[in-house]
């Protein structure tokens, strides 16, 4: 399930919009794949005029920017609209400098959301922690970013 397969047309609107929406395209970094069912995303940030920092290798926002709506996105798509999703927190820690293109690569699996879903059956709100990796072609890793996402059941209206 997770990653196989092509994107769906739905997905490939969905990845088109997000690289031409202002705030993602400001970071330099594309979403290159969206699974049909949003278990899986991937996204890039290469070394560019638009990315390169004061001492010529790739600048820590543009890392932490372009992975930041991920998880959330992934979470609101798969919920579905009778969830809350909020991002509540972040870090990001810098292993080595980026001086090439640094692809990250997003996982859900249905274990997590079925969690989630079991869980708020017990407790009106709950947060996870994801964690996502920016790695170089030869897999080496370059940042971690850790991801603090709040969850709820979306009250209905009276």
């Amino acid at each position: 399930m997770s990653g196989h397969g092509p994107e769906s047309w739905r997905t490939r609107v969905e990845r088109w919009k997000l690289n031409l929406f202002p705030a993602f395209r400001g970071t330099g970094g594309w979403v290159t794949y969206i699974c049909r069912d949003w278990s899986e995303v991937r996204i890039a940030v290469p070394l560019s005029w638009r990315t390169r920092n004061y001492v010529g290798t790739i600048y820590g926002g543009s890392l932490y920017g372009a992975v930041d709506p991920v998880y959330m996105l992934m979470l609101i798509k798969s919920l579905g609209p009778g969830y809350v999703v909020w991002d509540k927190a972040a870090t990001i820690r810098f292993r080595r400098p980026g001086r090439s293109r640094l692809t990250a690569t997003f996982r859900l699996g249905p274990e997590v959301l079925t969690g989630i879903r079991e869980e708020l059956t017990r407790v009106p709100k709950l947060d996870r922690v994801f964690v996502v990796e920016l790695v170089d072609r030869d897999q080496v890793v370059h940042a971690v970013v850790e991801k603090t996402v709040h969850v709820s059941r979306r009250v209905p209206a009276s």
